[in-house]
């Protein structure tokens, strides 16, 4: 199988830690190396433009979406958060990819530092376990034949106009 992993260069400290741990995580499911590709995009604003044209190429069979949103003092956080989340979801149900969700929301650095493979493993890891399930779910559905037959039509023959 094929992956895409579109990543955040915004918070980078944190969001290469989840970009190494989903490597590792496809790799050791048995992902071939060339067979993952790597897209960076500026910030996390910019993850669902990314993973939406790496699904439109029909190469992955799955989109790993990883960044990292630390809340401030503004409402900008929430706006962003929400438009991220919204657009990769969107992206994953226009395109029929799968996408793996690894964006990290956090109130604090710590939290993110924590999510990012201290106290509570990495999110990146998880991320990528998702997007293999999915892909395989996926594809275990596409492989099955439908319970639903077509019923089968008589073909209409055009009418002609009548001369008035």
């Amino acid at each position: 199988m094929r992956f895409g992993i579109v990543v955040s260069r915004f918070n980078e400290f944190i969001t290469e830690r989840l970009l190494r741990s989903a490597y590792d995580g496809l790799v050791r499911s048995g992902a071939k190396e060339h067979h993952i590709g790597i897209v960076r995009a500026p910030g996390a604003f910019e993850i669902p433009s990314a993973a939406r044209s790496l699904a439109q190429t029909k190469k992955y069979d799955a989109i790993i979406c990883l960044g990292c949103l630390l809340r401030g003092d503004t409402a900008h956080y929430d706006v962003i958060v929400n438009e991220v989340t919204r657009g990769i979801g969107q992206s994953a149900q226009e395109t029929g990819v799968p996408h793996a969700f690894g964006v990290l929301t956090c109130d604090t650095l710590e939290q993110a530092i924590d999510r990012a493979g201290l106290k509570m493993g990495n999110k990146g890891f998880e991320a990528a376990l998702a997007a293999i399930e999915m892909a395989n779910l996926k594809k275990a559905i596409s492989s099955q034949p439908s319970a639903v037959k077509k019923k089968k039509t008589k073909s209409k023959k055009p009418l002609r106009k009548r001369n008035a």
